[in-house]
C-alpha cells in the first residue's frame, strides 16, 4: 500500500475550522499560534469564531486553510506516529493547498507558508478590478468540451480553464462577459449544469499575471528546502523535488490550470492506493473517489478522524 496526503484549497473554509483540534491537542494550538505570530493577526480567532464574511476573504482563507491542515498533520504525527518521510509516498494540494503540501514536506516553514499565502491572497485580489472578472463551473463537462467552449467564448477577451477537477467538473475563469458567454454556450450544448460562481476574483487565468509577478518576487526571498517526499505540482500534474522547479511551478500556478484530475490519475498510476485529505472539508476526497475509484480515500480533520486514523 502507498499513501498520499492531499490538502484542500479555497472554498473548504468554515467558521469553527480547527477549533476542536486546538481544544484537544497542544500540537494543533502550537501551529495556530505560530501562524498568528507570523501574520501579526489573531487569525485563529477568526477561524474559530468568524465572522464568515471576513474568514472568506481570500487573504484570510488561504493561510487559514493551510493552518488547519498543518495543525491536523502535527496531531497525526504526535498521536498516531505518522512520519511523512517513512509513511507517505507523496503529497499534493489543490491551488493554495500546494503551499500546504510543500510546508508539510519541509520546503517551507509554517510561518513562511502563512506569509506567502497572505501575499498570494492579497495579490490575487488586487490583480483584477472588482466585478471585472468571473468564474463558472461546468458540471458534466469533460476537459475537451470545456476547452472548446472557453475558446469560442473568448472573442478577444480572456476565458481560460482554471480547474480541471475531475468527475466531469471543470471551472472557467476570465473576463466576466466572456465567462457569461461560456455559460450560455455550455447550456446551449447540453452540458448538465453551468453556473456562475460567487468568487471575489477570476483565479487561475491570464488576468492573474500581476499576482504571478508578485509571487515570483515573494518566493525569491524565502528560504526553500528540498521536500522530504515528492510534491505533485498542479500545473505539471507530476512530481517535483527540485527547488527551482517548485518555485517555477508555484508562479505558473497563479495563471495556469489546476490539473487536479491528471495529478490524481498520475498518483494512482504510480501506485498510490490510499489518499488522505488532511484539514478542513471533504471536497478532494469526493473528487479522488471519482478519478481513482480503485483507491481508498478519506478525510482527516477532527479529533474523531484522528482517533480513527491508523497507528504507525
Amino acid at each position: 500500500m502507498a499513501r498520499a496526503l492531499i490538502f484542500p484549497g479555497q472554498g473548504s473554509q468554515a467558521v469553527g475550522m480547527g477549533k476542536a483540534l486546538a481544544d484537544a491537542f497542544p500540537q494543533a494550538r502550537a501551529v495556530f499560534e505560530e501562524v498568528d505570530a507570523a501574520l501579526g493577526q489573531p487569525l485563529s480567532r477568526l477561524m474559530f469564531e468568524g465572522p464568515v464574511e471576513e474568514l472568506t476573504l481570500t487573504a484570510n482563507a488561504q493561510p487559514a486553510l493551510m493552518a488547519a491542515s498543518l495543525a491536523t498533520l502535527r496531531v497525526l504525527e504526535a498521536e498516531r506516529g505518522l512520519d511523512l518521510r517513512r509513511d507517505v509516498a507523496c503529497v499534493a494540494g489543490h491551488s493554495l493547498g500546494e503551499y500546504t503540501a510543500l510546508a508539510a514536506a519541509g520546503t517551507f516553514s509554517i510561518a513562511d507558508a502563512a506569509r506567502l499565502l497572505r501575499i498570494r491572497g492579497q495579490a490575487m485580489q488586487a490583480a483584477v478590478a472588482p466585478g471585472a472578472g468571473a468564474m463558472a463551473a461546468l458540471i458534466g463537462a469533460e476537459i475537451e468540451a470545456a476547452q472548446a467552449i472557453a475558446e469560442e467564448a473568448r472573442e478577444g477577451a480572456v476565458c481560460d480553464v482554471a480547474n480541471d477537477n475531475g468527475g466531469g467538473q471543470v471551472v472557467l475563469s476570465g473576463d466576466r462577459a466572456a465567462v457569461e458567454r461560456a455559460v450560455a454556450l455550455a447550456q446551449a450544448r447540453g452540458i448538465k449544469r453551468a453556473v456562475m460562481l460567487n468568487v471575489s476574483a477570476p483565479f487561475h487565468c491570464r488576468l492573474m499575471a500581476p499576482a504571478a509577478q508578485a509571487m515570483r518576487a515573494a518566493l525569491s526571498d524565502v528560504a526553500m528546502h528540498s521536500p522530504v517526499v515528492p510534491v505533485y505540482a498542479n500545473v505539471l500534474a507530476a512530481p517535483v523535488t527540485d527547488r527551482d522547479a517548485i518555485r517555477d511551478a508555484l508562479v505558473a500556478q497563479v495563471t495556469g490550470t489546476v490539473r487536479w484530475r491528471e495529478g490524481v490519475a498520475a498518483m494512482a498510476a504510480a501506485g498510490i492506493d490510499i489518499f488522505n485529505e488532511v484539514g478542513t472539508g471533504k471536497v478532494l476526497t469526493g473528487l479522488v473517489k471519482r478519478i481513482a475509484p480503485g483507491a481508498a480515500a478519506s478525510a482527516v480533520g477532527t479529533p474523531e478522524d484522528v482517533a480513527a486514523f491508523p497507528t504507525f
